[in-house]
Parts: structure tokens; C-alpha cells; sequence
């Protein structure tokens, strides 16, 4: 990376809001339900199936909680009623895991219970380290229930990834493989641009030889290719895995995939939160955040 790219990456939460919003309307889909609709028709009619995701995360108020849970109970019925391709996505701390964990079970149980009624999918966000434990119990409880219904994420740049895939492939799980972005210490975190890289492949055909479903969470295309790569080599057919990427983030590489004969998720956010989320994409990916900072001076 770059002097400029590193200094555009960590400058992002000092530039304007108003500034910020003009680029972040690429990756989210807008404020409301009704906003999230009409992204989710879009990608079913380019051959695009989508995850949906109410933004907001680190809930400290029982009632925000509970109005999350409210709200995503409304999407899973639209999604149901419109008949979309779309699944749901969801952070613990959103349902209230730092509040009291026994209410994020209760939050989270509600809507994955409405899910397996409309025979729909929860996806289990992964959040930074300090969530890493009560996520997969949490996973694992409503696995116990609802086994078809609910997923989880792991991230490749953990140290413990692997030994996290040995503990749930008894449970045939369906995972999503990332790289993971958040800032986490170098004890419990692989910092090498390949090694993590390499993390990444090794977790995907350790859980596709296995008998997991895989979400293949990337836009890079070496990680892409080395999934096709992995699929084909394995004989899988392609209800046994799906590639997923995220909302405006390199429409072309997901056209390609889509052009190869592979099914491909797109994460679909919403909601008023959008400037953290935006952020949060924005450090990830310098390339983009080079147009936030010519949107400054122009």
C-alpha cells in the first residue's frame, strides 16, 4: 500500500459526512425497507441472489434491540411476500449480545424461527474478536433448533479459524469464509497480505471437502479463481456452495462469476446507520476512497 493510500485509509473518519455520502451510496442501498426491495429485484434480475442487512451494530439500549428485531421480522416477510432471492444477515450486538446475552438469544431465536417458517436462511454476522466465542455459541444454539436455517461467518485472518472449523464441522454447518476486517491484534490475528490469503484457501477446501455449504466471501479475484479452482477439482455441483460480495464493490468481477455458471450472493445493507458501515468499506478499499478525496476538491 501506498503512503497516499495509507493516508487516505485512516483520514476517512475525518472527512466530511456530506462528502462520505456520495461515494457510500455504491455500497448501500438506501434508508429504508422499500429501498432494499428495489436493490434486491435489481440483483434477482441480473441472476444475482442477495443477503439483506439492517445497519446498526454495539445496540447498549434492551428497546433498540428489540426495535431491530422488529424490523427485521418486517423484511423477512416482504422478502417472503415479494418471493426474492434474499436471505438475512445479522450482528449479535445489534440484538443486544453486549447488553445481556440472554436477551440477543431470545432476539436472535425470534428471527430465525420466522425464517425457518418461510423455509429462509440467517446468516450469523461475525463482529471483531471480543464477539468471536458468543457468536459461535450462539450459532450453535440455534443450530440445534433450526439446523437449516441459520449459518455462521469465519474470518481467515484469525489464528483460530481452523481449530473453529474442526469444533463445527460435526454439525455439517453452512459457513461463510472471509478475510475479515476488523483491527485486531497480531497475537490472535495473521497481519501477511498471503498468508491470510492462504488461510483463506486452505479454510474453504477443509469445509467444501467436508460437507459444508460455503459462502466464498471475496473480491479478489486470485480467491475467486482459487474457489472455482477448489469446486471443480472436488466435482461439486453448484447448490453445494455460492460466491458472495458485496454491494458496489467490482461489479464486473461478480458479472464474471455470474457469466461462469456460479451462483453469487450480494450483501445488501440499509438503514440509517449507513456511516459507520461506509467507513468501514471505504478503509478497506483505498482504490475508492481515492474518489472521496477528489470529491473534496471538487
Amino acid at each position: 500500500m501506498s503512503l497516499f493510500d495509507t493516508l487516505v485509509k485512516y483520514g476517512m473518519p475525518f472527512v466530511p459526512k456530506t462528502i462520505v455520502g456520495r461515494v457510500a451510496r455504491r455500497y448501500v442501498a438506501g434508508d429504508t425497507l422499500d429501498d432494499a426491495v428495489h436493490t434486491l429485484r435489481a440483483l434477482n434480475d441480473e441472476g444475482a441472489m442477495g443477503t439483506v442487512d439492517i445497519l446498526g451494530e454495539e445496540v447498549r439500549e434492551p428497546v433498540k434491540a428489540t426495535a431491530a428485531v422488529e424490523e427485521y421480522l418486517r423484511l423477512l416477510d416482504r422478502i417472503e411476500d415479494e418471493k426474492l432471492d434474499a436471505n438475512i444477515s445479522i450482528k449479535p450486538t445489534m440484538l443486544g449480545l453486549n447488553v445481556d446475552q440472554s436477551l440477543c438469544e431470545e432476539n436472535l431465536l425470534r428471527i430465525v424461527a420466522r425464517a425457518a417458517q418461510f423455509n429462509n436462511f440467517v446468516r450469523v454476522d461475525m463482529e471483531d474478536h471480543t464477539c468471536t466465542d458468543n457468536t459461535i455459541r450462539l450459532f450453535r444454539q440455534m443450530h440445534e433448533e433450526h439446523p437449516t436455517s441459520v449459518g455462521v461467518v469465519l474470518q481467515s485472518y484469525l489464528h483460530r479459524t481452523i481449530a473453529d472449523i474442526n469444533s463445527l464441522l460435526p454439525l455439517v454447518p453452512n459457513i461463510r469464509i472471509c478475510k475479515g476486517i476488523y483491527r485486531e491484534p497480531r497475537e490472535i490475528a495473521w497481519k501477511d497480505f498471503e498468508t491470510i490469503r492462504a488461510n483463506f484457501v486452505y479454510a474453504t477446501e477443509k469445509l467444501l471437502s467436508s460437507g459444508a455449504y460455503v459462502g466464498i466471501a471475496t473480491h479478489d479475484p486470485h480467491l475467486v479463481w482459487a474457489g472455482m479452482q477448489i469446486v471443480d477439482r472436488l466435482g461439486l455441483d453448484h447448490d453445494r456452495y455460492e460466491f458472495q460480495m458485496l454491494l458496489g464493490v467490482d461489479p464486473e468481477l461478480r458479472r464474471v462469476i455470474l457469466a461462469n455458471g456460479h451462483r453469487l450472493r450480494v450483501y445488501v445493507p440499509y438503514g440509517k446507520d449507513w456511516y459507520p458501515y461506509s467507513i468501514r468499506r471505504l478503509r478497506e478499499n483505498p482504490t475508492v476512497a481515492h474518489h472521496v478525496v477528489r470529491a473534496m476538491f471538487r
